[in-house]
């Protein structure tokens, strides 16, 4: 089996925690199980590590059954696009979820993506207005809410295992493009999430029901479910010194953009892969 990751670029890395990871320096941590629709999900709670995905794998090299999941109050090394790594600073919701989706490999952006409409859609249930940013961020009032990182390992083109990772911002720092949940809802006078734990459990239940709505309809109606709830769709932008319009999103991840070629009224489309081409935020 080898290890692959997924994530804000849509690329194949090597992890660098693999089989084999000891559980030492992981103690400590309290145990719950949580509910999502029909599934049971054992929820590990830590303080400060380094990274939840990275604990989420050692948990599951050490025998953990699926599926499972990681919440910490910090991280010192969090991951991020293209190999990136960061401090994440109390206050958010820092949370890993593995699953076994048995998910051809081509397929692999449907795990992102299930995972960003699962988590939107239960905001939206509760009258927050959260959309998607593709390819993997959670955005509310035009500002990031949130962002996804999936790694996976992969048997003969088979994604055996997947863990999604999922950072929210609920009362910690955030920069001017960001938002914070805690904030929003309170200028709102509202209490649709009380507390990061509520917020903890909604997260880990949007993640299960996008995978499980992805599993009950296909690939087909669970992309139109997240083209449907993606901001993104409609913008504006450059590609090759031409101003274009976003008009969709490939199963493989690749963003569509139209262009007039500048001779005729013909549209001319072209697409690009996560990680090549940024939308930014207003």
């Amino acid at each position: 089996m080898r290890d692959i990751s997924v994530g804000d670029a849509d690329r194949l890395e090597p992890l660098r925690a693999t089989s084999g990871t000891s559980l030492e320096g992981f103690a400590g941590a309290s145990v719950e199980v949580l509910f999502g629709g029909d599934e049971r999900l054992r929820l590990y709670r830590y303080g400060t590590v380094a990274s939840t995905n990275r604990t989420l794998w050692a948990l599951l090299d050490a025998g953990e059954s699926l599926p499972a999941a990681v919440v910490a109050t910090a991280q010192t090394a969090g991951r991020g696009q293209r190999g990136r790594t960061w401090h994440s600073h109390p206050g958010g919701l820092y949370l890993s979820v593995a699953i076994a989706p048995q998910l051809p490999l081509r397929e692999r952006f449907m795990l992102t993506a299930s995972s960003a409409w699962g988590i939107a859609s239960a905001l939206r249930d509760l009258g927050i207005p959260a959309t998607i940013k593709w390819p993997n961020d959670l955005v509310l009032d035009g500002r990031k809410l949130g962002g996804i990182l999936c790694e996976t390992r992969v048997r003969t083109d088979t994604i055996a295992v997947a863990v999604i990772g999922v950072g929210v911002n609920w009362c910690n720092p955030t920069p001017a493009t960001g938002i914070d949940l805690s904030s929003y809802l309170a200028g709102c006078g509202s209490r649709a999430v009380a507390s990061l734990d509520d917020l903890t459990h909604l997260t880990g239940a949007g993640v299960l029901a996008g995978w499980a709505r992805y599993s009950e309809v296909g690939l087909e109606i669970a992309l139109a479910d997240y083209t449907q709830l993606c901001s993104s769709l409609g913008r504006s932008t450059v590609v090759d010194g031409r101003i274009g319009k976003v008009v969709g999103v490939m199963p493989t991840g690749e963003l569509r953009i139209q262009y007039g070629d500048g001779t005729s009224h013909c549209l001319k489309e072209v697409r690009r892969s996560p990680g090549t081409i940024g939308l930014g935020y207003d």
